[in-house]
């Protein structure tokens, strides 16, 4: 089912912002962030630039594994309010232009959940097959499991039945069986529940442990002949119902090489997901961040296939879970945690970082705002996390992933400005030390003219009135300078060149462009210079350290300005 000729692709330019409803904004006192909370800061969202707010789980959960762990698909946890209030919050959203999708967990519930609860009553109960069970002993499988430290495989014995259930993540995450055409069923009328609550799409968890399960091969009603028609029936479901609405996205998390993601675009032209988080470029800024040299990030953007008008790779510096580096060999690994996090504390199961980018970069502002103009630069759509935009840091010691989902940090007052409830009484604790909110907070940014924040919120500007970024094709630019990645992005005869100068001392950037003709214009779009070329003459632009440009290309008889 195709719809390029009438959907209105508003992600292919859009800034998405993904928000902990948790640890946001308490409004009610009690120490936990709420829907009423987020919806009084939709104001603030927009002075950003957000266009797009990815809700994480707000459902009814046993909170095992963040709300990954869901107890009730068509449920509002009552600690964040209830339907109204959600139904409240994309109305305002939406009033100030804002799309709001939420995360589809179709891999797995919660042990708690009355399918699994039912399913391991009794092996004649109706539920059964909602899940996966196997009868013999599956041996060891510790090193396929999600959370080595936690636990030792993949397969858990379940007394009561006598059989092992099957779960990639924490064993009270039991796999749902999705080759069961009931539970297929049963995600479509979900997904159908929340988009008609006006929802505009979905982030879509763990999206290869959905689909790539033997058992949807082997099912033996509505087979498929192979695991992604599951995400093409996804799809096509998405766009029947959002029609008229616009179009409804699904981002999905596939955390693996580009050939592989394109498997999961449906190909080129895509017919599976729309939107895929690039953890393949995201690992490879990293390894040129930690060098110093553009190389790994400029092959990793080289290696990216070419995609058509729907499907859209996102960007992202950080996110909600662990910053991941499964993607690197070993020796690159160690060269990315020796770099940025070189105490074990700062590590997540041998394999990623549990820290935000301050701590990280040790609070140099050049390195982060160079940082933040280059995810707004990448060929994509950016995605922040929350806090990012004033600079938040991580707490070490809050266990695992949760390190980096602390409260947002509004004021430096009691509880940062987050609630009003004792401090022993907030659902998370607030970071202290050098980034917390004595030093890092969203008032104060707002009044300092040279804070992160207001450099992001012009990287937002500048990127909303620069199509190129989100549409353009992507090429590197060679400039004999291996701390500078150069790159060009094209678009319907608009051209961008970008220069992000990766080490620490001032260079220059000497490069050439493809057809270039005497007269032509390089326009900085951060600052007001420009230079003339001629056609030979190569282009000498002086970069600082950690610096950046954003040059638009304009002809000698071009009169546009941006």
């Amino acid at each position: 089912m195709r719809i390029t000729e009438t959907a209105d692709l508003w992600y292919k330019n859009a800034i998405i912002y993904c928000i902990d409803v948790e640890t946001y904004l308490d409004s009610s006192g009690d120490g936990t962030g709420d829907l009423h909370g987020v919806t009084q800061r939709i104001d603030y969202l927009a002075e950003i630039g957000v266009n797009c707010l990815w809700l994480m789980p707000f459902y009814p959960s046993p909170r095992r594994d963040n709300g990954y762990d869901i107890a009730d698909m068509y449920g509002v946890d009552p600690r964040y309010g209830d339907h109204g209030d959600l139904v409240e919050l994309i109305r305002v959203a939406h009033d100030r232009g804002i799309r709001v999708i939420a995360d589809l967990v179709i891999n797995h519930t919660s042990d708690q959940h009355p399918w699994f609860k039912a399913a391991r009553r009794s092996k004649d109960s109706p539920s059964r097959d909602y899940y996966v069970w196997r009868a013999d002993d599956p041996g060891d499988t510790s090193e396929q499991t999600m959370f080595p430290d936690e636990e030792d495989g993949i397969w858990t014995y379940d007394e009561r039945t006598g059989e092992w259930y099957l779960h990639h993540f924490l064993h009270t995450q039991p796999d749902l069986n999705t080759a069961n055409p009931q539970v297929r069923d049963e995600i479509a009328k979900m997904m159908g529940f929340w988009l008609q609550l006006g929802l505009d799409g979905f982030r879509v968890d763990a999206v290869p442990f959905a689909i790539n399960q033997e058992t949807l091969l082997g099912h033996d009603e509505h087979e498929f002949e192979e695991p992604h028609d599951y995400l093409r029936a996804l799809r096509g479901f998405l766009q029947r119902r959002a029609s008229g609405q616009g179009s409804a996205v699904m981002l999905g998390e596939v955390n693996l090489p580009h050939e592989e993601q394109l498997d999961f675009f449906g190909g080129a032209e895509g017919d599976q997901l729309t939107m895929q988080f690039d953890f393949f470029t995201n690992q490879r800024l990293f390894l040129a961040m930690a060098r110093h040299e553009a190389a790994p990030l400029a092959e990793a953007l080289s290696s990216r296939p070419a995609l058509g008008v729907e499907p859209q790779y996102a960007n992202f510096l950080r996110n909600h879970d662990e910053l991941t580096l499964d993607l690197l060999s070993e020796d690159e690994r160690n060269e990315v945690l020796g770099a940025f996090a070189p105490e074990e504390q700062m590590r997540f199961a041998g394999r990623g970082l549990r820290r935000r980018l301050p701590g990280m970069f040790e609070g140099d502002p050049r390195r982060l705002k160079m940082a933040y103009s280059l995810l707004f630069t990448l060929p994509g759509t950016p995605v922040l996390f929350y806090g990012e935009e004033i600079g938040m840091g991580e707490n070490l010691e809050v266990p695992g992933r949760e390190a980096v989902r602390t409260p947002m940090q509004w004021t430096a007052g009691k509880n940062a400005g987050f609630s009003t409830a004792k401090p022993s009484a907030l659902s998370r604790e607030v970071t202290q030390g050098a980034f917390g909110p004595e030093h890092v907070n969203a008032a104060e940014a707002r009044r300092d003219q040279d804070s992160l924040l207001h450099h992001i919120t012009r990287l937002a500007k500048r990127y909303r009135e620069s199509p190129e970024l989100g549409w353009g094709a992507c090429s590197i630019i060679q400039t004999g300078v291996s701390e500078v990645l150069a790159h060009q992005l094209s678009w319907e005869g608009k051209t961008m060149v970008l220069l992000h100068n990766l080490g620490p001392e001032p260079t220059v950037a000497d490069f050439t462009l493809e057809d270039q003709q005497s007269g032509t214009i390089l326009m900085d779009l951060l600052s007001d210079e420009s230079c003339r070329l001629d056609r030979s003459s190569s282009s000498r632009m002086p970069l600082g350290g950690y610096g950046y440009r954003w040059l638009r290309v304009v002809g000698e008889n071009d009169h546009r300005l941006l």
